[in-house]
């Protein structure tokens, strides 16, 4: 096993958080700013001069992430004075990490690499309803052919999953095998609620049989992958803030509306779940007391409403119902931005886009609304949750 796969794997199955296998909290910081610089890449001095560390110690630190095929040298800016600067890049096929949105009626699943672009993808049908068993059965068979697409492919994998990119350059200084694929774990996303600490869902609307059940866990133990659960509006939020280009860390909701309604929140930069992963829970506002029963078990909740609105092909009243419920959120957070999406979203992003945005204006909000841009923002935002310890996210 190489060193990324070794050390990685260890800190994500020990601490899910903190990288001891990366041995610091600087690594994290410079491997941030190596993933945000991009292609431009960044030199020792950038690096020194973002972090308030030692020029000493970022080359110490730089040195030791080349070595474990993380980063490579890649050229000389042009002097302007002084010594040329050596440009450091990630190296994107370092290491990749496969993502799941597992919804109510279909399984996506998501190669992304190091630097979270998507390579592959695969999308197939499911019923959340089968059962545990039917359920871990197909999670394993759409995860071990979406894996095959890393270079060197998973054994026992398909080897061809219709790869939507071509193959990185790992970099004269890797010491990653060409044979030897860096899969660093899988992120699951599906319906709340759940406990993302503990790695079990909760009573799923409409599928109660899932609560308790060990998710993590199980597939764990069948993919020999560390894995990690989340709230699908949840990972969609970290996938969003990640790609943030705002200069300042903002405040802003992901509403997802498929088959169901809820919500991410990133509040200040930072993906907010509460205590017991229960922040978010838009869709089961009460908007209309006594009115039609919700699944969760309460009544006039703004899920129940959206959602008869689009069984209905009432595309304008479910926008409307949307931007009720977007209002109260903007009124109760503060918040500076709204991003739409899912895939009844997608199917008339116009419509729900400017819909939503006024019922805010109605409201006196100007808050910026747009959609979001990717159709596997969910699988890809799973994915996140294992990349995003290593930069310390």
């Amino acid at each position: 096993m190489n060193v990324v796969n070794r050390e990685v794997r260890r800190a994500l199955s020990d601490a899910g958080v903190n990288l001891p296998g990366l041995r610091s909290h600087n690594a994290a910081l410079l491997l941030d700013l190596l993933r945000t610089a991009g292609e431009a890449g960044i030199s020792r001095l950038e690096l020194a001069e973002r972090t308030g560390l030692t020029p000493q110690a970022v080359s110490k630190i730089t040195a030791r992430l080349r070595a474990e095929g993380l980063v490579r040298e890649a050229g000389q800016r042009a002097s302007t004075g002084g010594k040329p600067r050596t440009v450091l890049r990630l190296v994107p096929s370092a290491a990749y990490a496969v993502g799941v949105h597992l919804d109510r009626d279909e399984l996506t699943a998501v190669l992304v690499d190091l630097a979270g672009v998507r390579v592959a993808v695969r999308r197939t049908p499911l019923d959340l309803g089968a059962g545990a068993e039917a359920v871990f059965e197909v999670v394993a068979r759409e995860v071990g052919a979406v894996a095959g697409a890393a270079p060197g492919g998973v054994p026992g994998a398909p080897g061809d999953v219709g790869a939507v990119g071509g193959a990185h350059d790992r970099g004269s200084d890797s010491d990653l095998p060409d044979d030897e694929p860096a899969v660093l774990g899988l992120g699951v996303a599906m319906p709340g609620p759940l406990d993302h600490l503990s790695g079990t869902p909760g009573r799923v609307t409409g599928f109660p049989e899932w609560e308790g059940v060990p998710l993590r866990e199980e597939l764990a133990r069948r993919l020999g992958l560390p894995v990690a659960l989340d709230k699908d509006t949840n990972a969609a939020a970290l996938g969003l803030a990640l790609r943030s280009t705002a200069p300042t860390a903002d405040s802003f909701a992901y509403l997802h509306l498929g088959t169901g309604l809820g919500s991410g929140l990133v509040l200040g930069g930072a993906l907010h779940r509460g205590a017991r992963t229960g922040a978010g829970e838009f869709g089961h506002q009460t908007v209309l007391l006594d009115g039609p029963p919700c699944g969760c078990g309460g009544r006039g909740c703004l899920e129940v409403l959206c959602l008869a609105a689009v069984a209905r092909g009432d595309v304008p009243e479910a926008a409307r119902v949307l931007g009720t419920g977007a209002v109260n959120l903007v009124r109760l957070l503060d918040i500076d931005r709204v991003v739409l999406g899912g895939r009844v979203v997608a199917g008339d992003p116009e419509a729900f886009v400017g819909g939503v945005r006024a019922v805010l204006a109605g409201a006196g909000l100007g808050t910026p609304v747009s959609g979001a841009t990717s159709p596997y923002a969910v699988a890809e935002g799973a994915a996140q949750l294992i990349l995003a310890p290593i930069f310390g996210k």
